[in-house]
């Protein structure tokens, strides 16, 4: 391989003006005698721009396919101006409103993990935040939908999808979880009939859409099927009617099950479980 010449002066043989041949491993001499290599700036790119219809998509609202159906139709506007062009690409800072609705670039990623004891979703616990049991998991910030304390164990929802985490924490949300009670004694079965009308909790009446013993286990292991998101409600339950409760085990979560995860392990939402949850 032939070496770069070195920097040279000298005539033109076409104009006689004087010309410099730039090396790009040129090495320039510092005041103390060493020597250190030239930076070049680098060219620009276009690498943080992307397609219009990637943006859209990684924004939520639809697919890519979908996407450019919605652009040819004219609901897509860039910095104000409606674009109809497939193939347009976003600048970094430019503004897409679909709908009349600022969009935000970022991928939406879901996360289920299967949360072990000692750990809290609390922004107070550092070295055991259950940020850190998915850290790997995205370079995103990810937030957990709802809230469970270092005792509570069982599935837990990360995502950077603002609206759904709004949904599933609003009161008005109907989706069911099932949690796995352990108690510190027998549940009688006229606990469990009070348990199934309504229980009073700070002048409000909490209903549960079911609670059974569960099947070949001490009656102290009860399953406990409810709506609300707030953990604390379940043992609140247990705890209005003299029980203790040792152990919280969320087993499902919107129609999300522990399958296949073992305690403390996370993974993706496929496609079909993240519209499932958007459509609940």
């Amino acid at each position: 391989m032939k070496k770069p010449n070195k920097p040279s002066f000298g005539k033109s043989k076409s104009t006689g003006e004087k010309k410099f041949e730039k090396n790009p491993k040129a090495k320039f001499e510092k005041k103390d005698g060493s020597t250190q290599k030239s930076s070049q700036p680098k060219p620009k790119t276009d690498s943080d721009e992307i397609r219009l219809n990637k943006y859209i998509a990684n924004s939520g609202v639809c697919s890519r396919r979908e996407a450019d159906l919605y652009i040819t139709s004219g609901n897509v506007k860039v910095n104000g101006q409606a674009i109809i062009e497939l193939g347009y690409k976003v600048k970094p800072g430019d503004k897409v409103t679909f709908d009349g609705a600022l969009l935000s670039p970022e991928k939406k990623e879901y996360i289920l993990l299967n949360k072990p004891k000692n750990f809290s979703t609390s922004a107070n616990a550092t070295q055991n935040n259950v940020a850190n049991l998915i850290s790997g998991a995205s370079k995103n910030k990810l937030l957990p939908i709802g809230r469970m304390d270092s005792t509570t164990t069982g599935l837990l929802l990360f995502t950077n999808d603002n609206d759904l985490i709004t949904k599933f924490t609003q009161e008005s949300q109907r989706s069911s979880k099932i949690y796995q009670v352990t108690l510190d004694k027998n549940l009688k079965y006229e606990d469990l009939e009070k348990i199934q009308k309504g229980i009073t909790i700070e002048e409000r009446k909490v209903y549960v859409e079911d609670v059974s013993y569960i099947e070949k286990q001490p009656k102290t292991e009860i399953g406990l099927k409810v709506r609300t998101s707030n953990v604390k409600v379940v043992r609140i339950i247990f705890e209005k009617l003299g029980y203790d409760v040792l152990k919280v085990d969320r087993v499902t979560f919107a129609g999300l099950t522990k399958k296949n995860l073992p305690r403390g392990m996370w993974r993706v939402l496929t496609e079909q479980e993240v519209i499932n949850l958007k459509n609940m």
